[in-house]
Parts: structure tokens; C-alpha cells; sequence
């Protein structure tokens, strides 16, 4: 199994690439479009057909780079509205 920190290796930020954002490997394929489309329900197998450039391991990227974001945080910290 892959770790974080050599997942994390696969998410790069250049000044002249997106403005900065996190992107995957740099291409210009930002980590914040994939975590997007994951939340409304894309699959991986879809992702990668979607973007062929993609490997699974880049998705795993996201997903571990969104978790070192949010690590310390807590729900009290955002705003947060229900129905």
C-alpha cells in the first residue's frame, strides 16, 4: 500500500498553472475538479475515462491531500447550513 507522503508527491502548485491551486502532477487537472466531481458521484472508472491522463493513484492523491487540509479542523470552523 502507498502512503500519504509518496501520494502526496503527485500534487504540485505552479504560479502559471491554474493560479496556484493544487494540481495533479503538473498537469492541468486541479485536485479541487476532481474532489468536485467526486462529490457528485463520479466514480474513479469514470474519472479515469473521463480524463485518461489520470492514474488511480492520482485520485488517491486528492483524497489523501484533502484529509492533510482538513486534519486539524473542525466542523465549528465552517459554516455549515441545514434545511
Amino acid at each position: 500500500m502507498v502512503d500519504n507522503q509518496e501520494l502526496l508527491r503527485r500534487i504540485t502548485a505552479r504560479s502559471d498553472v491554474l493560479g496556484g491551486k493544487p494540481i495533479i502532477r503538473d498537469m492541468r487537472i486541479s485536485v479541487e475538479l476532481v474532489l468536485s466531481l467526486m462529490s457528485q458521484g463520479a466514480s474513479q472508472e469514470e474519472l479515469l475515462q473521463d480524463y485518461p491522463a489520470l492514474e488511480p493513484e492520482d485520485i488517491r492523491a486528492c483524497i489523501a491531500y484533502a484529509h492533510t487540509v482538513i486534519a486539524g479542523d473542525t466542523l465549528a470552523s465552517i459554516s455549515v447550513t441545514g434545511s
